[in-house]
């Protein structure tokens, strides 16, 4: 059995694509892990225990791979150390200072396989910025694609991730194989959790309270639309921060701060993800985004620290 296990994004699923159509697998698996979380699963060592061969596409989990008893080729774009498992082939080109902005240019580029699926990967990954590109433009162009067409479609297909929809993020990869890339875009599951998810951020934004600049969300939903909400409040609406607070994601607290550039020449992120550690909670980040879940009590006190930054 050839098992592919792949990121839930619109890069791990294009990626998963462009390896199955290189390879002519006729016969394969494909899992991706539990939705937000870096780790192989049980469900997942299970399948990589009855597999022949196993593929890990955009999946930045090298202590898993280090543990695999299978050959495995392991391709990924992120920063890693080089692992150390004869049995795995590891494809990166992060290992000899290059950075590409998706992996699916990196399998691309291994195989010699070029389609739409190779653009979208980085549209996925980077969004409009991927449009600066001139391979990109050049892909879509050939492909008779749109670059509206190539954000809708990154929108369709990462909505199974958003909706927490792992079984849905599974099977986006035998849809993409199936159909059209123009098809999708007509694609009814995809459209239906699209427009929800959709409706879910616009919601949040517009109860956004404003507080020198910055402003505070507080909402409830099951779609993990956190991120998106503080960049269009940032990068859309130009507000100096935005703290963004999902009450209640699946029973948990979800708290996302970000900030603009400028901004992060004052507000040091990196001292706010530590002394929020100090709770109990689990953050992380970079220079201008802090993500947290916590245990919904700990919301308020997670928000003080924040605010702490914010006078």
């Amino acid at each position: 059995m050839h098992l592919i296990v792949h990121h839930w994004d619109t890069d791990g699923v294009t990626s998963s694509a462009l390896l199955v159509r290189a390879l002519d697998l006729g016969e394969f698996t494909n899992i991706t892990e539990p939705i937000g979380e870096f780790r192989f699963d049980e469900r997942i060592w299970e399948a990589i225990g009855k597999a022949e061969r196993l593929y890990v596409l955009d999946f930045n989990v090298p202590s898993e791979v280090e543990k695999v008893k299978v050959p495995t080729l392991f391709i990924d774009h992120h920063t890693q150390p080089r692992i150390k498992n004869p049995l795995v082939e590891q494809v990166n080109p992060s290992l000899g200072g290059e950075y590409y902005p998706s992996c699916s240019l990196v399998v691309s580029e291994h195989f010699g396989i070029w389609n739409a699926w190779s653009a979208l990967g980085v549209v996925g990954d980077i969004g409009k910025k991927a449009f600066e590109l001139d391979r990109v433009r050049k892909l879509l162009e050939r492909e008779g694609t749109s670059r509206e067409d190539a954000l809708r479609l990154v929108e369709l297909i990462d909505s199974n991730y958003i909706a927490m929809d792992r079984e849905a993020v599974e099977r986006a990869l035998r849809v993409l194989l199936s159909h059209e890339v123009k098809e999708l875009l007509e694609y009814e599951p995809w459209v239906k959790k699209a427009e929800a998810i959709r409706e879910a951020i616009e919601g949040a934004v517009s109860n956004a309270e404003e507080r020198d600049g910055f402003a505070i969300v507080h909402f409830e939903s099951p779609f993990n639309i956190i991120s998106k909400v503080a960049r269009k409040l940032v990068w859309e609406m130009n507000y100096r921060g935005a703290v963004v607070i999902n009450g209640n994601f699946h029973g948990k607290g979800q708290v996302y701060f970000r900030i603009s550039a400028k901004e992060a020449e004052r507000i040091k992120v990196a001292e706010i993800i530590e002394r929020i550690k100090t709770l109990g909670a689990n953050a992380g980040g970079k220079r201008e985004v802090l993500g947290c879940v916590c245990e919904r009590d700990k919301i308020w006190d997670v928000m003080a620290i924040i605010e702490e930054y914010l006078r």
